[in-house]
């Protein structure tokens, strides 16, 4: 059985933070010195068993990645993200394969150490999955939402400023009042520091990797 092409990538949030290139970076670790430590220097700090809906790609015959971020519109699609242990192409279904890549889209949950994924329970195709909604947690992607109180400038003052700070970083965007951050992991703590320095819902952190319920 054939999933149709996938060419999105983990969720509606990564796809439109990607439309909006013109107004995203990107980055990687934590490089802030000690004159600054209001952000975490890596997250998690234990392993944390998380959940994700997204792609799992493998190329030839390298480790299976769970692609966090953008992801090329080719054919066959090309992204990165961590290595993921202990998946079985053999025991899922929607997969299609093209030049040596496989790939499909799925619900997965994992123990996640910051570094690698490894499977801990039996996924489930995405095209089949209906995650619960966040109540607690605005949509900055929802056109309704009232405008956040940061104003356009100071949020691409503040987005320049947090290229290469925030762990696990993968895009920001300015939009509506508000920072929209992407990261690949977040328990909440960024979220917390975030709004113990600029006030609630000036900077919303979007989490592709969440703790499992």
């Amino acid at each position: 059985m054939h999933a149709p092409r996938i060419t999105i990538g983990m969720l509606a949030a990564s796809a439109l933070l990607v439309s909006l290139a013109g107004c995203a970076t990107s980055g990687g670790g934590a490089s802030r010195g000690t004159e600054d430590p209001w952000l975490p220097t890596a997250l998690p700090e234990m392993v944390t068993e998380v959940h994700a809906v997204g792609t799992v790609l493998q190329v030839d015959e390298d480790a299976p990645q769970l692609c966090l971020g953008a992801i090329a519109e080719s054919y066959p699609p090309q992204c990165g993200g961590p290595e993921v242990v202990g998946w079985d192409w053999e025991t899922v279904e929607g997969e299609e394969t093209a030049s040596g890549v496989t790939w499909g889209a799925y619900a997965v949950w994992g123990d996640w150490d910051g570094e690698t994924f490894t499977v801990t329970r039996e996924p489930i195709l995405a095209a089949l999955y209906d995650p619960p909604a966040d109540r607690d947690a605005p949509d900055p992607w929802d056109p309704a939402l009232p405008a956040g109180p940061l104003p356009e400038d100071e949020a691409l003052a503040l987005q320049s400023e947090l290229e290469g700070e925030v762990p696990g970083l993968l895009a920001s965007v300015p939009l509506n009042g508000r920072l929209v951050v992407e990261v690949r992991f977040d328990d909440g703590t960024l979220q917390r520091a975030f709004d113990d320095r600029y006030g609630e819902d000036a900077v919303v952190v979007v989490a592709q990797l969440r703790p499992a319920d």
